[in-house]
């Protein structure tokens, strides 16, 4: 049997997943899916990387240990792919015991090559990347050509790679392996970048400890990507293990663009040292942005949640509209308009109705069961011809996946989808079934003649092309595909992702079986209506009105906008106001000031705060609005208090729910929208809502802060 490994990058946790995270684990599973389909022996890989500096300073700034930080973050990544349906097979963790001892062998392997020697290193690093860059390569101010970020000067002893050693090799690898970097855009960078010189590479650390130790000299930690790109043996246990030996070389390492001089450079180098295979291809993805802005944690509005938009309108349509919206290796410019628009148009029209219309048919027509297909009628006319698109689709669909083109698969797909709602427009089985009522013996489809055996015909290679549809959709849309597929009464063992399941060009027609029985159940995908679209974009994408002047007012600042507890008067903007903010106390002119000009308080002027903790009861959004949240907050003694707030760009309704978080409770209540405001939450931020504030310890709402 064949075996198809692939794999995704192993994640930093240094974030929780986001688009991004779930585009790449949504394209590998689909990969997964699909090759298993096709009865291949497939294995499925993602995981977690946890070493390097970064992460051991983010541990320390929340005072804990780097092994607690990851662990928190990798539940998330597990509850993510849980809910976006995704399939590996393993979860490698870059602090797993397994992992470590893989690296320590992979080390003494490259040494016994006589690969790695020591020296000392002095250059530009920086910690975002985990990578060294020469002065060409930065950008003026000594910036990270990546994160436009400060780069360190780093000098210390150091093992290196003798990288420069494998340049020739690695060039002649790519040029025999026309498919070893897949797009070719990628591929040419590589080839440009080894050309211009490979120089060996610094593999050990010594000015921190988070990481695995160099076999034999503890004051090193190995370097974070010899490290991490181990993780696509370790996970098969090393060389000499029985997966190894099943499953490699992998089939795909699918990765972000930002990683391609990691994996088409150093790791092939690293494994033609260690005498191992080369991956068969490097898949390079594009970049999401978020109406055209990166995606990036001190932005909020950049921050999609996958999670949240899966459980609004159902993780097939997620995860089709990612694979279908963007081609896998170019960039693509999420916006949920765009999700919306696609949802309708190829989920809810094309499909959603052809489903409906299919089946409503076949139980009005049929009798709710398979009809017999007709051999001869499926020879002439416009039943020749889908029988001719469903081949093609099929095949198409199948190569398209094949070349790592799941946009083009489902194209594909949809080629059948639309030639079967035409097919139905064009054999009109209504004015058949009307025919038929004047026929002799019209109450038995046994014996039904002329346009019975057409009626019949037409409703069943309907329906085989929605069986077929089922199969190819099912990489990407697994649960849709089920439920269609229990529509046609497939039933038992089989399932839409079971091995060997890819539809069969030659088989079309003749796959139902003849008498059994459909089931009509809900709308595979309901139409988004108008209605329905404002809510969700309300819920999703909140813009932030400006306050109008009496509520900004309250009587502060006229046309002032409100952020993380400050109003600025003064400022216009398109973005949200938090309108339930007021300074006490505070001019027109004062509220003017920049931040370093805010004028001096004394603490006569701190005690007439009220601030305490107050405990999140529920959150729901303000009608017309896309920013504001009501906000009800237990404030202690039994007393209620309600918040209009201005933080749902950052926070969805349902996420607050539980929450402490420290209340203003003598702020000069307001009308907001028609709602009264009581108060403030105080939450951190100037142009965006970065969190909202809260005490490090569960205390009793209520209590007051000073």
């Amino acid at each position: 049997m064949t075996s198809y490994y692939v794999t995704t990058p192993i994640y930093y946790v240094n974030d929780a997943p986001h688009l991004g995270h779930a585009y790449a684990t949504i394209a590998a599973d689909a990969l997964a899916r699909f090759h298993r389909a096709r009865g291949e022996d497939t294995f499925f890989l993602t995981g977690t990387d946890e070493h390097g500096q970064k992460i051991a300073q983010a541990a320390k700034k929340q005072g804990i240990e780097p092994h607690a930080f990851a662990d928190a973050i990798v539940k998330r990544f597990h509850t993510a792919w849980k809910e976006l349906d995704i399939t590996n097979d393993d979860f490698i963790r870059t602090t797993d015991p397994r992992h470590k001892q893989i690296v320590a062998a992979l080390w003494r392997r490259i040494e016994a090559a006589g690969d790695i020697y020591l020296g000392s290193y002095d250059g530009h690093y920086c910690i975002a990347c985990e990578a060294f860059y020469p002065d060409s390569q930065l950008l003026p101010g000594n910036l990270c050509p990546l994160h436009q970020s400060e780069v360190s000067w780093v000098s210390e002893p150091s093992y290196f790679f003798r990288m420069s050693k494998y340049a020739a090799a690695l060039l002649d690898h790519i040029a025999t392996h026309p498919g070893f970097i897949r797009p070719e855009t990628y591929r040419n960078e590589v080839v440009s970048f080894v050309t211009g010189g490979l120089r060996d590479l610094s593999i050990s650390r010594t000015t921190f400890q988070w990481g695995i130790p160099v076999p034999g000299q503890d004051s090193h930690v190995v370097y974070v990507w010899l490290d991490a790109l181990t993780n696509y043996i370790s996970a098969l246990g090393g060389p000499e293990a029985s997966l190894f030996q099943r499953y490699w070389p992998a089939s795909c390492h699918l990765i972000g663009k930002d990683i391609l001089r990691f994996h088409a450079v150093y790791w092939p180098c690293f494994l033609m040292s260690a005498g191992l295979t080369l991956p068969e291809t490097i898949v390079v993805t594009g970049f999401w942005t978020v109406r055209g802005t990166k995606i990036a944690k001190s932005m909020p509005a950049t921050r999609v949640d996958p999670i949240g938009l899966a459980h609004d309108i159902g993780v097939d349509a997620v995860r089709y509209f990612l694979l279908r919206e963007v081609p896998l290796g170019a960039d693509g410019d999420f916006t949920y308009e765009a999700l919306i628009s696609r949802y309708n148009a190829d989920l809810a029209n094309d499909l959603g109705n052809l489903v409906s219309r299919t089946l409503t048919m076949t139980d009005k027509f049929c009798g709710g069961v398979i009809p017999p297909y007709s051999a001869e009628l499926a020879r002439s006319g416009p039943h020749a011809e889908l029988v001719r698109t469903a081949a093609q689709s099929i095949r198409d669909s199948s190569e398209h996946y094949i070349e790592y083109a799941p946009s083009r698969a489902l194209e594909a797909a949809w080629n059948l989808v639309r030639a079967t709602n035409r097919y139905i427009d064009a054999c009109q089985p209504w004015k058949l079934a009307k025919e038929l009522t004047n026929e002799p013996n019209a109450g038995s489809r046994a014996t039904a003649t002329g346009a019975g055996i057409e009626l019949d015909h037409v409703m069943r290679t309907a329906l085989e092309a929605l069986y077929c549809t089922a199969r190819m959709v099912m990489p990407v849309m697994p649960e849709k595909a089920a439920a269609l597929l229990a529509g046609l009464g497939v039933e038992g063992e089989f399932r839409a992702e079971a091995m060997g399941s890819w539809p069969d060009p030659q088989r079309f027609g003749g796959e139902l079986e003849v008498g059994s029985a459909i089931v009509r159940g809900e709308a595979l995908f309901p139409r988004i209506d108008k209605t329905t679209q404002t809510a969700l974009l309300d819920a999703w994408s909140p813009e932030r009105p400006e306050v109008t002047e009496g509520a900004a007012r309250g009587d502060a600042t006229s046309g002032g906008q409100a952020r993380g507890g400050q109003t600025r008067g003064g400022r216009s903007s398109e973005r949200a106001a938090q309108p339930d903010v007021q300074r006490s106390g505070q001019s027109d002119a004062d509220a003017t000031a920049s931040s370093a000009d805010r004028p001096l308080v004394t603490m006569s002027d701190v005690a007439k705060l009220d601030l305490r903790v107050a405990t999140i009861k529920s959150a729901r959004p303000v009608p017309g609005t896309r920013n504001l949240l009501i906000v009800e907050l237990d404030v202690g003694g039994g007393e209620t208090r309600r918040v209009v707030a201005g933080i749902a760009a950052a926070y969805r309704a349902e996420q607050l729910v539980g929450r402490d978080v420290i209340f203003l409770a003598n702020l000069k209540p307001i009308t907001i929208r028609g709602v009264r405001s009581e108060g403030m939450i105080l939450a951190a931020g100037d142009n965006e809502v970065l969190g909202l504030s809260a005490v490090d310890r569960k205390v009793p709402a209520g209590t007051r802060v000073r």
